[in-house]
């Protein structure tokens, strides 16, 4: 027995309403627009006015607002909004308002430490991050000329430290170096026996190692002699410059030299004399920090400030030996009249 199968067609689309196409162009009307015309639903406007009346300042951060979003997360009303509110402030001649720039990694990096102006440029082995004590040392007291018999053993003893410490971990030892040492009297360390030298400790440890603290004891015997022969200790160390300090002008730190012939002719005639532990490193260094050498950077600026007192001493010692010999020569024409 057979069955006829009757296919069925399928069911026939419901026309749709055309899109009418404009004489402007591709812009497509539906009919739905002649339903909101007829249910009195108005086409949205340019809020032209809507901002023109705005504060001013609601307008300048409508202005940020659009220059730090992205066109992606805003929608289509508000970019109208956007472009009508560009248009706005430039008639009525308000400037945007510029984001803030953050400072660059360096910048934060100086101003990341309290103890150095962001404004004074050192030399480089002074950073933003150096110990307070060593970054005063340099502003204040290195390459600055030193006449004292006091404070030039000081500085010896400093030099010749460096071999087993750092110029921080001296200085932050300032005080008990000074406490120990008589405050650096020569003549009172001069009678220092060896025994009280080696007996000399902080904190349960010696202050130096014991080659360095029988060198400081030497030595204070040898500045005795010297002041003996030379009148004072300083007037033998200025007597390696020409009594005048040596002003040299560097850019880099790598350019600055751990040792120079003055060095090393001073650091033979030293040893000649009994002295202990001055090597030519070891005398460049305490030259350097005797200020009878201007090592500072040309880009630092304790370089312009040394060189400037060393002519203002100049020009004083200049005047001083100029009234000198006009007193001579007056005193000579009234003993002939």
């Amino acid at each position: 027995m057979s069955v006829s199968t009757k296919l069925k067609s399928p069911p026939e689309p419901v026309a749709e309403p055309r899109a009418i196409l404009g004489q402007a162009g591709n812009r497509v009307r539906f009919l739905d627009e002649f339903k909101r015309s007829n249910e009195g639903l108005k086409l949205p406007q340019r809020p032209k006015n809507v901002v023109s009346r705005s504060p001013q300042s609601v307008v300048q951060s409508n202005v940020s607002v659009d220059s730090s979003c992205s066109s992606d997360s805003s929608s289509s009303n508000s970019s109208v909004q956007t472009v009508s509110s560009r248009k706005t402030v430039k008639r009525n001649g308000v400037k945007p308002v510029k984001a803030k720039v953050a400072p660059t990694p360096n910048e934060s990096v100086m101003y990341s430490s309290p103890a150095i102006s962001p404004l004074l440029k050192r030399c480089d082995w002074i950073t933003p991050f150096s110990d307070v004590l060593y970054t005063s040392f340099h502003d204040k007291e290195w390459g600055v000329p030193v006449h004292d018999d006091g404070k030039l053993f000081e500085l010896l003893v400093f030099s010749q430290a460096l071999a087993e410490l750092n110029w921080p971990m001296i200085l932050n030892k300032r005080d008990k170096f000074s406490k120990l040492f008589d405050d650096f009297d020569p003549s009172s360390i001069a009678h220092f026996t060896e025994k009280k030298m080696l007996s000399l400790k902080v904190d349960g440890s010696l202050l130096l190692s014991e080659t360095k603290l029988r060198a400081v004891l030497e030595n204070a015997k040898q500045i005795v002699k010297v002041q003996q022969e030379f009148g004072s200790f300083s007037s033998y160390c200025w007597r390696f410059v020409n009594h005048k300090p040596l002003t040299n002008r560097f850019r880099y730190a790598r350019q600055v030299p751990v040792k120079t012939s003055k060095a090393e002719l001073m650091s033979k005639d030293m040893m000649r004399r009994g002295f202990r532990c001055v090597g030519p490193t070891v005398v460049y260094s305490f030259m350097q920090a005797a200020g009878m050498v201007n090592d500072h950077l040309v880009t630092c600026f304790r370089y312009q400030q040394c060189c400037n007192a060393n002519v203002k001493k100049d020009i004083k010692q200049k005047n001083q030996e100029t009234e000198m010999v006009t007193k001579d020569v007056e005193n000579f024409c009234l003993s002939r009249d």
